[in-house]
């Protein structure tokens, strides 16, 4: 029997209640191994009222101790790499050093976010005008929610939630129901790392779950990185509601090779992303356009034996060069 997932709301782990799953398959198989509840309206609710509950003690905390839970984070990131890569790579295919790669990208940002006590710094100016001083200060801006895509379960995340934390606000994490584990992962160590129960919380969903982010009132900001589609609705829905709205949407890279470039580093920058992370990166070049016709036949001559000597297979085959993409769904997409 699939593995049954759950919420992470207030420090705890928690059924779903809602009755509705979504599969999540291990790519290299196709077997489904897990199944991720789809939280309901009022379950994501109650990770937001956590969340809300939470914001007075949290923003009130100082940040140079808000900044050592983080230290604290970080730590147990490195600890723990070889467990995280594990089962990011399990559930969306990439191979263990691509995911322990997108793993240190948001590893970055957490020491970032460990320096935050200088950042939120304000400012003071003496005599704008005859008798006036003007000074500003930094403040949370309350409960935020992460809408985050299925590519980088542990990177994109870690694009949001660390700085938002360290600023003292509070979160709310939707993950991708295709790979939902690591983000849960995260969540529970920050708890081992001393961050207070409440104050990040992870609910799996769907569009239900989405709409009632996108219409709490308790959420001040929403950030999102996914589809261009979805983008345009999660931002439209958010700023009617009077949310700040972060929308990264998708994007078509093209690279230029001009008839001065080093072929050799041009065709492995090509390859990587191309097919670094199951070719499911947010910066995979889709269009490469050659200056002269002399550049692209040499480009093709080079990249076709690169293309078709890829070695494609499961994450866990230290031969693999590019793992499965993500389901059999994405695949057929694909060739389509």
């Amino acid at each position: 029997m699939p593995e049954e997932l759950y919420h992470f709301i207030d420090g705890e782990r928690v059924n779903g209640l809602s009755g509705r799953f979504g599969d999540v398959y291990n790519p290299a198989t196709g077997d489904i191994t897990k199944r991720v509840p789809l939280a309901s309206t009022e379950e994501t609710r109650k990770a937001i009222a956590s969340a809300e509950a939470a914001l007075p003690g949290w923003s009130a905390t100082p940040p140079a101790k808000r900044a050592q839970v983080l230290f604290a984070f970080r730590e147990l990131l490195i600890r723990n790499m070889d467990e995280l890569a594990e089962l990011l790579s399990s559930e969306h295919g990439k191979t263990i050093p691509d995911a322990k790669g997108s793993i240190t990208r948001g590893l970055e940002v957490v020491e970032f976010a460990c320096g935050i006590p200088h950042l939120l710094k304000g400012e003071f100016s003496e005599g704008v005008a005859n008798g006036v001083d003007t000074f500003a200060m930094r403040q949370p801006v309350g409960v935020c929610a992460g809408i985050t895509p299925f590519n980088f379960p542990a990177m994109v995340p870690m694009w949001m939630f660390p700085v938002a934390l360290a600023c003292g606000n509070t979160f709310v994490l939707k993950p991708s129901e295709k790979d939902p584990s690591c983000g849960l992962r995260l969540a529970e160590l920050l708890v081992e790392a001393g961050l207070p129960k409440g104050c990040l919380n992870v609910v799996n969903g769907d569009k239900e779950a989405v709409d009632e982010l996108l219409s709490n009132p308790a959420v001040a900001a929403v950030s999102f990185v996914g589809s261009t589609a979805i983008g345009h609705y999660i931002y439209e829905t958010g700023c009617k509601n009077g949310k700040r709205v972060q929308a990264l949407c998708g994007a078509k890279n093209h690279m230029i090779v001009l008839p001065d470039a080093d072929m050799d580093q041009t065709i492995d920058a090509a390859m990587g992303a191309a097919y670094g992370s199951a070719g499911e990166r947010c910066m995979a070049i889709s269009v490469a356009v050659t200056v002269g016709e002399e550049t692209g036949d040499e480009f093709i001559r080079r990249m076709t034996p690169k293309v078709q000597g890829l070695k494609v297979g499961p994450y866990n085959d230290e031969a693999s060069e590019m793992g499965p993409v993500v389901t059999a769904a994405s695949r057929d997409k694909i060739l389509g």
